[in-house]
């Protein structure tokens, strides 16, 4: 008879062989009821609605939303396409969303079907799916985005409700920036005798600059006899923006997200000091709090750091080489990694303070602050040496988090768009605040993104002649609350306060 340790290990290779086979929606009939309940009980299977699974992590407790975030979308489209074959979509809205780089997790996904049943699934974490027997894009206006049947851009802009222009400024923008030209909706426009949408649309691309496709679809509209009436279905105009014909969706989204953020954040910081005149003096400033930010930094990221750890690998007395322990201490690796990332960001910092632009010396040193933040794990072989190649080659997830960062493909579109923004940016409250949010909403690397984040913050905060700031680990909960509130909901306000409210504030050594 098998022992239960062998019963469990064959259970956890059925599950291996169905997520091999892309499977993310699991269902009743794909395990038997024993290797089902045995997967559940050990927290290795979470149930999502009746007869339908997720795998997940054990240990980690049955309030943990990230298996759920994690798996969402593509449990979606499994569980779809399980109920209607091809006969689905999202609707022209969250379409519109996907398309333009936004993957949060919604609280209720909308979709088209044939035969749905117009009512909601509820699902788990407080998500629900409601599915509407609306009418389905035709065949030639389906778009796949991983297993996503979504209406094609033109046919959702056209089938879109007004109400989104208000609802997604920054999606419909991107969209509608994406456009080569207004031919491919002006076609649909006119096959459908759509005028009020026609109107809507030409004041839709007349708000973000883009006259000439405004005066094309009412130029188009107008010589078959349409009365067209031009409107614009935007709340505002936002001047700062080139809106480019930029085929990525990311580059966009970036730039919008800095331009309807950046009002949340300008005249909110203390006052900028007077300029550094003693570049050295603010250098040993920097060292004599290295410590703490050390502490608190590392602490924020989950490492069990103790200051006489910091001051071990400060010192020299950190020895992998010599001592297993050090050599396999993952506290300590995280340490020594820090230490040497800080003393390449306190040549950044020197740059900045000597004039130099400051998202141009961001642009081509954060790459080595990555580096050295992983070398000394990379050096006793706990990371392989391609872990410091650069930005990451998979998706990544944070975890508890209803935002999903950028792929990977995106991740090299947004990065240089977001050291341009930091050198075109006049106000230097906005660099600090935008300039850490917007690199931990792209994550561009596996690991160390919040460690980064913190750097980028504190280099533009030297920039300005802010001293440097450390974010408590005390704090840990109101900054994640505040970053998701600005990943999910464009609202910069609380990630703003927090930050002003601890610039050049000393921080707690132990908590």
């Amino acid at each position: 008879m098998a022992s239960p340790n062998e019963k469990l290990a064959a259970a956890l290779e059925r599950l291996k062989a169905l997520q091999a086979g892309g499977a993310a929606a699991i269902r009743s009939r794909d395990l038997t009821r024993a290797t089902r309940e045995l997967l559940q009980k050990h927290g290795f299977l979470q149930e999502v609605l009746k007869g339908w699974y997720i795998a997940a992590r054990p240990g980690v407790g049955d309030g943990d939303t990230t298996a759920w975030y994690t798996s969402f979308w593509d449990f979606c489209r499994d569980y779809l396409t399980e109920r209607f074959g091809a006969d689905w979509s999202l609707t022209p809205e969250q379409s519109l969303v996907l398309l333009a780089g936004d993957t949060a997790v919604p609280r209720q996904l909308l979709v088209r079907a044939k035969g749905a049943r117009n009512h909601p699934t509820q699902l788990i974490h407080g998500t629900s799916l409601f599915e509407g027997a609306h009418t389905l894009p035709e065949p030639g206006d389906v778009t796949v985005l991983n297993g996503l049947r979504l209406f094609r851009p033109e046919a959702a802009l056209v089938a879109a409700q007004p109400s989104f222009f208000e609802l997604h400024p920054t999606e419909a923008r991107t969209i509608l920036s994406m456009q080569r030209d207004a031919s491919d909706i002006l076609a649909r426009l006119l096959k459908g005798g759509h005028s009020a949408i026609a109107g809507r649309l030409a004041g839709a691309f007349r708000n973000i600059g883009r006259d000439r496709e405004a005066d094309a679809i009412l130029a188009g509209m107008r010589s078959a006899d349409y009365d067209v009436r031009e409107t614009d279905p935007f709340k505002e105009q936002l001047a700062r923006i080139p809106y480019r014909r930029e085929p990525s969706p990311y580059v966009h989204r970036i730039r919008l997200l800095w331009a309807t953020l950046r009002e949340g954040v300008v005249g909110r910081f203390p006052p900028v000091p007077p300029p550094v005149d003693d570049i050295d003096a603010y250098l040993r400033r920097v060292d004599d709090i290295y410590i703490t930010d050390a502490y608190h930094s590392l602490s924020i990221e989950g490492y069990q750091v103790s200051p006489d750890l910091i001051e071990r690998v400060r010192s020299g007395t950190w020895n992998p080489d010599g001592d297993q322990g050090d050599r396999e201490h993952r506290n300590a690796l995280a340490a020594r990694g820090y230490w040497q990332a800080f003393q390449a960001v306190k040549t950044s910092v020197r740059k900045v303070l000597g004039g130099d632009d400051p998202g141009e010396v961001a642009d081509h040193d954060h790459a080595t602050w990555y580096r050295e933040l992983f070398a000394p794990s990379v050096a006793v072989g706990l990371l392989k040496p391609e872990n410091l190649a650069g930005y990451r080659n998979g998706p990544v997830y944070i975890r508890g988090s209803r935002h999903v960062p950028l792929n990977a493909d995106a991740v090299r579109d947004a990065m240089p768009t977001l050291f341009e923004l930091l050198s075109e940016e006049a106000d230097p409250a906005v660099r600090v605040v935008l300039g850490h949010f917007i690199f931990v909403y792209i994550h561009p690397y596996y690991d160390g993104n919040g460690r980064s984040g913190r750097f980028l913050m504190n280099v533009m905060l030297a920039a300005a002649g802010y001293p440097w700031t450390v974010i408590p680990v005390q704090a840990r909960a109101p900054y994640m609350a505040a970053l998701e509130a600005a990943s999910v909901e464009q609202n910069i306000g609380p990630f703003t306060a927090l930050l002003a409210d601890l610039v050049g504030k000393p921080a707690p050594l132990r908590a």
